[in-house]
């Protein structure tokens, strides 16, 4: 049986005016798209701005963080190109009762398949007891699991290797790993994937495609007809235009304006690419309103 299963939300970092994380509206804001019907949110992807973001901010949300009634529903991003702060920053996690991390490897160096198995090695001998999510996604860190390398890393760590988030699409529909997490990340890729026996996803516009990405997987498993997947898809395209931090804080900003605020070099969508996609949104009748119906 998977081990982590389920709509899951890449969340979104809230800052102050000041650039600071605020650490309350962050974990609200989580505790949000959970109650719109997400299973769980990842803390510190990429969505989160986790690569711009302090390792102090991060250790002081974390601590707030275990305090939640949702702290089971959360997986901690830990991924960092230092492996000392990443297995520091899981440590810390662990003490706080956090278990499921989800872990991209470095960036900006080149390596193989092999140099990949020994950097989670590593973590797995520095915390035996943690449970980790590979996060495929070859356009940000440069490197592309192949299916040869997921099934190694299983074999050698059957219980901390548990799943794999799939940005990158070359594993999904390939690989078939008893009692393995296969989340694709876009709702593009939710109905086959689950048609294909993956997981469920984890992707940054269940931000704002919570509910509906729900009722598609809860549809999915008690057989009803499919009535929502196309309007997912059509909502999850029409972020796909822009880049998808700068479109979900754009979103956002027209009810709360703390949203506007970005770590350089991230920016929010120009005035015409704003337009563009909240025309495009209206004819696909949502809008932030339908976030509060949800």
């Amino acid at each position: 049986m998977s081990k982590i299963k389920g709509i899951y939300a890449a969340g979104m970092s809230i800052l102050n005016d000041d650039l600071s994380l605020n650490i309350e509206k962050t974990i609200l804001h989580s505790e949000k798209i959970i109650n719109q019907g997400c299973h769980g949110v990842a803390i510190f992807g990429s969505t989160g701005q986790a690569q711009l973001i302090s390792v102090a901010e991060k250790i002081s949300l974390l601590n707030k963080l275990s305090l939640s009634n949702y702290k089971k529903n959360f997986l901690i991003g830990t991924g960092m190109n230092s492996l000392g702060e990443t297995i520091n920053l899981m440590k810390i996690s662990s003490s706080l009762g956090f278990k499921k991390f989800l872990i991209m490897p470095p960036a900006y160096y080149k390596y193989d398949d092999e140099e990949v198995i020994n950097f989670y090695s590593k973590i797995v001998d520095a915390l035996p007891e943690c449970e980790i999510v590979l996060y495929n996604f070859e356009k940000l860190c440069g490197y592309k699991f192949s299916p040869e390398c997921v099934e190694e890393l299983v074999r050698r760590f059957p219980n901390q290797i548990i799943g794999v988030k799939d940005s990158t699409y070359n594993l999904f529909e390939k690989l078939k790993i008893e009692n393995f997490s296969i989340l694709p990340g876009s709702e593009l890729k939710l109905l086959k994937g689950l048609e294909l026996g993956c997981s469920g996803i984890i992707t940054a516009t269940c931000n704002v495609t919570a509910h509906l990405s729900r009722k598609v997987y809860d549809d999915f498993y008690s057989n009803n007809e499919q009535s929502s997947n196309k309007k997912l898809c059509d909502i999850r395209n029409a972020f796909d235009n822009y880049n998808l931090i700068s479109g979900l804080h754009t979103f956002y900003s027209q009810e709360n304006k703390i949203y506007e605020n970005l770590l350089p070099p991230l920016r929010l969508l120009n005035q015409s690419e704003k337009n563009n996609l909240i025309n495009i949104l209206k004819n696909l009748d949502f809008n932030i309103k339908s976030l509060k119906a949800a």
